[in-house]
């Protein structure tokens, strides 16, 4: 996840760069779908969800083991998910445990339940955030989603958790179908008073592979992040806060650095990548991991090829903390790297991208990502193959970001 407001501010409130983090077992955000079953269709789902119940899920006692284990480890936040995590019977009972077991709790959901007596449930347990997944406007969201109201339904939850006091964000993956809806997405956020808007990137997992033709062009993806950076600045300059993040690309980084240069200038720009390589991009396999609803464990949540093992067997803290051969590879800084990622003048910032894509389209899971919307200079290949950022001098008009604004 590259969170752009973040670094934004580093412009405007310098601090000094965090220690990077080593390529061990870090104790990872943990991302844990707790059920296949949902009311939705979405286009994109990376776990093939539908309205039913499946077999082999964690039961009551196992995921509450798994819980127990999860806070004895000590990860620093855990997502729970789904399918729709509201479907299943006893989230509220995995909830409340799990509010005294980790610092950072939070709630992804589709939102279209999210309305009265649950509503108050989730206010109750002090869910740190509900991440809630709108990916248009009106008919567009529910075209997206597979279910005609859907998005009035989650606007009601929307509604509903502001009400209540609860820290929401919206959540939209970006499409060729649906990029027309993010500049009504963000003043749909202001309106609302949402507190954080996340943008993914499409991922080839589940629904998302079968319907890999309708990713966003790379000149869509520029055009995103353009609307996006722009939004951010007026946060963290003066005008309406909105927290800002990416997820799926984290070319984003790159991008936003090249955004940096032409507006700031080279020292700032030194500054704001000392911080991004010190965040080191995707973080599949070393930040970040994901339970399934059987209780696998992979990298992250769209890897469901490869597990790393079960917590019906063996506790979380030692299949993350063990010998795994992919987690020791994706946590090699730098990793192994093919072709344009491998010739990167950026594996520091970015990492990597998104390995999943790379290995859908290749079946290498370190050839390069075909969704990396940056072009050979601007990753230091064209040319004398240097570092752009370090080695060209701006030869713009520089001005006051500001000014964009007025």
């Amino acid at each position: 996840m590259f969170r752009l407001s973040e670094y934004m501010h580093q412009i405007v409130e310098p601090t000094p760069v965090r220690t990077r983090r080593g390529t061990g077992a870090v104790k990872p955000v943990v991302i844990w779908n707790l059920t296949r079953r949902c009311n939705l269709k979405c286009r994109h789902c990376y776990t093939v969800s539908a309205d039913v119940d499946f077999p082999g899920e964690l039961t009551h006692d196992q995921a509450m083991a798994t819980l127990e284990d999860l806070g004895h480890f000590g990860i620093p936040a855990l997502i729970l998910s789904g399918g729709e995590p509201l479907d299943r019977k006893d989230l509220f009972e995995i909830a409340g445990r799990a509010r005294s077991l980790v610092r950072m709790l939070a709630l992804s959901t589709n939102g279209t339940r999210l309305h009265g007596e649950t509503a108050d449930k989730v206010a109750e347990i002090g869910f740190d955030y509900v991440g809630i997944s709108i990916d248009g406007i009106g008919a567009t969201n529910d075209w997206f989603r597979g279910v005609e109201g859907a998005f009035q339904s989650a606007l009601r939850g929307v509604r509903e958790c502001k009400s209540r006091g609860i820290k929401v964000g919206l959540r939209f993956t970006l499409t060729e179908g649906n990029h027309e809806s993010l500049p009504d997405l963000l003043r749909l956020c202001d309106d609302e008073g949402v507190d954080k808007f996340y943008l993914s990137h499409l991922v080839y997992a589940g629904r998302g592979d079968k319907h890999r033709s309708e990713d966003a062009e790379h000149k869509r993806s520029r055009w995103a992040m353009d609307i996006l950076m722009d939004r951010a600045w007026q946060g963290v300059s003066g005008g309406r806060p909105l927290d800002i993040v990416t997820g799926n690309n984290d070319a984003d980084a790159v991008y936003f650095l090249e955004w940096v240069d032409r507006t700031f200038g080279p020292d700032t720009t030194a500054h704001v990548r000392d911080h991004l390589a010190a965040w080191g991009g995707n973080s599949s396999g070393l930040g970040v991991a994901n339970i399934d609803t059987l209780g696998n464990v992979h990298p992250d949540t769209y890897w469901s090829d490869y597990t790393i093992g079960s917590v019906k067997t063996v506790p979380f803290s030692d299949l993350w903390t063990g010998a795994d051969p992919m987690l020791a590879r994706l946590r090699t800084r730098p990793r192994p790297l093919k072709g344009r990622c491998g010739a990167c003048a950026f594996k520091d910032v970015c990492g990597g991208n998104t390995r999943i894509r790379a290995l859908q389209l290749t079946g290498d899971p370190w050839a390069e990502d075909p969704a990396c919307y940056l072009n050979d200079d601007e990753i230091g290949l064209a040319g004398a193959g240097g570092d752009r950022l370090a080695v060209t001098p701006f030869r713009g008009k520089r001005h006051d970001p500001a000014h964009r604004f007025a």
